[in-house]
C-alpha cells in the first residue's frame, strides 16, 4: 500500500505540474488578448486563436487539448541545463539555478503545439510550427530543447531529428546545445540511452538520431522533426520542402521554423509567414498550422522605447533592456544602423540592409482591388527599363493627381523569358508567374514585342503624355512606337536626372501620397533599392547584389522625372505670363 501510496502522489505531482504549466499558458493568452501583455497583433490573434479553439474543442470539432501532453513537454525541457552564459553557471546553494527556466510566452508556445491533438487518435493537431522572435530572445535554446525531446522523449520509434540550415555554423547553433547538454547530463543519457558522438545524438536501441542538415538534403530521409534554423536566409524553400515531403510516414511528425526576420521579402521564409499570417487573420483556414510573429503593428513608432518590449518576449531575460535601448539609439541616429536593428531587434522586414524607401509607409499605400479601369481616360505617364532580354523588363504607369497636392497611383507591368522563370534558383518568379504576377515570354529572352503591345494598348486607355525610357537596348522598340505616334522621351540613367525624382518619390511614399494596388514583384524591387547620397547629396537608384533587381522601381523613377520636368516647364510659361 506504501509503494502504491508513493506511486499515487508521484503521479499527482506530475498532474499538478502539467496543470500548472497549462494555466500559465493559458493565463498568458488572457493576458495578451487583454492587452495586459504588450503584444502585436500577430501574436494577439495567435493567443486568440488559442482561447477560441478551447471553446471550440467543447463541441463537435475534431480537436482537444491534452493537459499531459501540453505539460510533459515542458517539464522536460524544464530538465535540461543552460549551455553558455551566466546562466550555465552552477550555484552549489541553488542545485536548479542552470537548469532552463521557460518564460509565459515560451509555455505558451509548447502547450498550444504539443498540448493540441486530434480527438480521433490522440496525434498532434500541429505539424507546423513557424515561431519569430528577434534576436537574443532565446530561440535556439528553445529550439534544442524541442529537438531533443522530439528525439528521445516523444515515443517515436526510431525519431530523425534534423537541425537544418544554409550553413554548417548555423545548424550548430540548434545542434551543438543539444549536444552539450546531453554532455552534462549524464541522467539524461542513462535514461533513453543516448550516444552522443561527434556528428550527431544516437540512441542504439532504435536507431533514434539527431543530426545537421546543410543545403539540400536529397531525398531519403524521414524525418520525425525537422528544425529549420534561420529560414530567413534560405535562397530556396528546397531544404524545407524536402524534410516536409519526407514526413510521409511519421504519425505526429514537425517542422519547426523558428527565425528572426530577415532582408528578402520575396524569399521562401517571407512566403511562409504571409501564409501564417493569413491563417491567424482567418483568411486561409488551416488547422494543422500553428503561428506566432513577435514585431510592431504597422502604426508603431519603432523609434519610441516603450516599442522594445512589444516585439521582445523575453526582455529583462535573456536579452536586457538597457542593450536594446542603446541600439535604439544607435538606430536613430545613424541610417546604416537602422535596417539592422528594425530587422533583428524589432522584426520588421526591412529587405536592403540599408534601403533607402521606407517600406512600411510603401506597404501602407497598398489599396487592395484598385485596378487600371478605375483610371480609365485619365492622363498617364509611362516608364520604361528594357535592362537585359533574359532579365526583368518593367514598364510602370504613373498617374498624376487630379488637383495640386492630391495623392498619385502607380501600377506596373514586369516581363521575363519563359527560360530565366524556369531556372531553379527561381522559385519567386515561378510563384509570382503561377499567381498572374508576371508577364512571362516564350522563348530564352523578352519578346519585346509583347511590350510594344501593351503601350498600345494602354495608349488607347488612357492619354499617354510621354513614355521615358533608357535608349540602351531599346533603339528598334522605340522607332517602331515612334512610328505610331507615341511621346518617346530619352532619359538617360545618370545622377543628375535620377537623384531628384528619386527623392521626389521617397517624400511622396513618406506623405502617403503614392497609391498603388500592392504588387508583391514591385513591392520586392522597391524594398531592393539602396542609395548612398555623394558629397552633395546626391542619390541614384542601386542594389547590393545581381540577384536583388530594382527594374520597377527605376522604371517609376523615370516616369515621375518626366512628370516633374514638365511640371517645372509649366510653372516657367506661368512665369513669364505665356
Amino acid at each position: 500500500m506504501a509503494a502504491a501510496r508513493s506511486g499515487g502522489d508521484a503521479a499527482d505531482k506530475i498532474a499538478a505540474a502539467d496543470q500548472a504549466f497549462v494555466d500559465t499558458a493559458n493565463r498568458y493568452a488572457r493576458d495578451v488578448v487583454n492587452h495586459r501583455i504588450p503584444a502585436c497583433a500577430y501574436v494577439i490573434a495567435a493567443c486568440r486563436r488559442h482561447l477560441d479553439d478551447l471553446e471550440r474543442s467543447k463541441g463537435d470539432w475534431p480537436y482537444r487539448f491534452d493537459v499531459a501532453k501540453a505539460g510533459r513537454v515542458c517539464r522536460f525541457i524544464e530538465l535540461l541545463p543552460h549551455t553558455k552564459g551566466k546562466w550555465a553557471k552552477k550555484d552549489p546553494a541553488n542545485p536548479r539555478a542552470h537548469l532552463i527556466t521557460l518564460a509565459p510566452w515560451q509555455v505558451f508556445i509548447l502547450c498550444v503545439v504539443f498540448g493540441w491533438v486530434r480527438k480521433a487518435d490522440g496525434f498532434r493537431r500541429f505539424r507546423l510550427a513557424y515561431i519569430e522572435v528577434p534576436r537574443k530572445n532565446g530561440k535556439s535554446a528553445l529550439a534544442s530543447g524541442i529537438g531533443l525531446y522530439m528525439f528521445a522523449a516523444d515515443g517515436e520509434y526510431g525519431a530523425e531529428v534534423y537541425a537544418g540550415a544554409t550553413t554548417e555554423k548555423q545548424a550548430l547553433e540548434v545542434f551543438r546545445p543539444a549536444r552539450l547538454i546531453c554532455l552534462q547530463t549524464p541522467k539524461l543519457r542513462k535514461r533513453f540511452g543516448i550516444q552522443v558522438n561527434a556528428a550527431n545524438l544516437h540512441v542504439v536501441a532504435n536507431g533514434s538520431r539527431f543530426e545537421t542538415v546543410i543545403g539540400n538534403p536529397g531525398d531519403g530521409a524521414s524525418p520525425s522533426c525537422a528544425i529549420t534554423d534561420e529560414y530567413h536566409e534560405h535562397d530556396t524553400s528546397s531544404q524545407f520542402d524536402t524534410m516536409v515531403t519526407g514526413m510521409g510516414a511519421r504519425e505526429q511528425p514537425l517542422s519547426l521554423v523558428i527565425t528572426t526576420a530577415g532582408f528578402d521579402i520575396g524569399g521562401p521564409c517571407y512566403e511562409l509567414r504571409s501564409d501564417l499570417i493569413k491563417i491567424l487573420e482567418g483568411v486561409t483556414p488551416d488547422e494543422e498550422k500553428f503561428g506566432i510573429v513577435y514585431t510592431l503593428d504597422k502604426d508603431d513608432d519603432w523609434a519610441r522605447p516603450g516599442t522594445l518590449a512589444k516585439a521582445n518576449p523575453n526582455i529583462g531575460v535573456s536579452v536586457a533592456a538597457d542593450f536594446l535601448a542603446a541600439r535604439q539609439r544607435e538606430a536613430v541616429n545613424s541610417t546604416r544602423a537602422r535596417g539592422r536593428f528594425l530587422t533583428k531587434h524589432l522584426n520588421l522586414w526591412v529587405n536592403a540592409r540599408s534601403g533607402y524607401f521606407d517600406m512600411k509607409a510603401w506597404m501602407a499605400g497598398a489599396r487592395p482591388g484598385l485596378t487600371l479601369d478605375d483610371f480609365l481616360g485619365r492622363p498617364c505617364r509611362l516608364g520604361l527599363d528594357l535592362a537585359s532580354k533574359v532579365d526583368i523588363a518593367a514598364l510602370e504607369i504613373l498617374f498624376p493627381p487630379l488637383e495640386e497636392g492630391g495623392t498619385w497611383a502607380t501600377f506596373g507591368y514586369h516581363y521575363l523569358p519563359e527560360a530565366t522563370v524556369d531556372l531553379p534558383e527561381n522559385e519567386r518568379y515561378q510563384a509570382w508567374r503561377d499567381a498572374g504576377l508576371l508577364k512571362v515570354t516564350d522563348g530564352n529572352v523578352t519578346d519585346y514585342e509583347v511590350i510594344e503591345e501593351d503601350i498600345l494598348e494602354l495608349a488607347d486607355r488612357f492619354e499617354v503624355l510621354d513614355v521615358a525610357y533608357d535608349p540602351h537596348q531599346a533603339t528598334m522598340l522605340v522607332n517602331r512606337l515612334v512610328k505610331r505616334g507615341l511621346p518617346m522621351i530619352e532619359y538617360r540613367p545618370l545622377v543628375l536626372t535620377f537623384s531628384e525624382p528619386m527623392k521626389q518619390l521617397d517624400a511622396l511614399i513618406r506623405d502617403g501620397k503614392l497609391e498603388h494596388a500592392g504588387c508583391p514583384v514591385m513591392t520586392w524591387m522597391m524594398s531592393n533599392v539602396v542609395a548612398k547620397p555623394d558629397k552633395k547629396d546626391n542619390v541614384y537608384p542601386d542594389k547590393e547584389k545581381p540577384a536583388k533587381k530594382i527594374d520597377g522601381p527605376v522604371a517609376l523613377i523615370s516616369a515621375l522625372g518626366r512628370a516633374m520636368a514638365r511640371e517645372e516647364a509649366d510653372d516657367d510659361f506661368e512665369y513669364t505670363g505665356m
